[in-house]
């Protein structure tokens, strides 16, 4: 059997409003772009990573600690339409979107989810099992009810009193798309569900694109505001101290 080629592609940007300059922001001594590109280059099984950005000064950063840099348009209103800009010039069976914000996800990780990935999809994504009831009505978790294939039936932010059995996955914003699906869904406009829960996902669900669900028993921090930072710190100087041991 062939082994598919993979290439992962890390978007970045500075203008974020909840967390302006977030991939240079420094994590431990290093810039949390660097942290995720780490992580993905332990990976054994993709193929290429790839920093994409329309920012002079990530682009050097990135280029400085050794990653290969792809500069982007402007206009992109989402990571996705940055990735599917490079896939457009890159020849490659899936293009992992690799959120530059998950400091703790490295190549084991990856590793799993390359392998997991099924042909009958042309899209994936990753979740893991909810700690707490506290974390089920945390609005900036988002939540993913997955059926006994392993295809997700919805996401949401909050979670309804009855449908509490229904949500017991945290979603991690790891993509993986075939180059068919992630062009067609970049052209598609944003679907009512979208824009109401700010989940770009709902837009290939919406629009009959079934998404694959990995579940991987690991912890995520995503770094989205400045306050996410000691919490990313210190599990990564866990993480750290375990590896040592």
């Amino acid at each position: 059997m062939k082994t598919p080629r993979v290439v992962a592609v890390i978007p970045a940007r500075r203008a974020s409003t909840r967390f302006p300059n977030k991939p240079l922001a420094p994590i431990l001594g290093k810039p949390l772009i660097q942290w995720v590109w780490e992580g993905a280059k332990e990976s054994t099984l993709i193929t290429k990573v790839i920093v994409a950005t329309d920012d002079e000064s990530i682009c050097k950063t990135a280029q400085h600690f050794g990653a290969e840099v792809v500069m982007t348009r402007t206009d992109h209103i989402s990571g996705t339409d940055r990735v599917a800009e490079v896939a457009l010039k890159e020849k490659s069976d899936w293009f992992i979107n690799l959120q530059g914000d998950e400091p703790l996800i490295r190549g084991p990780i990856l590793d799993e989810i390359v392998k997991g990935l099924r042909p009958e999809y042309g899209m994936a994504t990753i979740a893991t099992p909810l700690r707490n009831q506290k974390e089920l009505h945390q609005p900036d978790i988002v939540k993913v009810s997955i059926d006994s294939n392993g295809k997700a039936l919805g996401f949401c932010r909050t979670v309804g009193e009855n449908e509490e059995n229904q949500w017991n996955h945290q979603h991690v914003g790891l993509y993986a798309y075939s180059p068919e699906i992630l062009q067609r869904l970049v052209k598609l406009p944003p679907s009512e569900g979208e824009k109401r829960e700010r989940l770009e996902q709902l837009r290939a669900l919406e629009n009959g694109i079934a998404i694959q669900v990995l579940t991987l028993n690991f912890k995520s921090i995503g770094v989205d505001t400045p306050g996410d930072v000691p919490r990313a710190e210190r599990a990564l100087a866990d993480r750290a101290t375990t590896i040592s041991k």
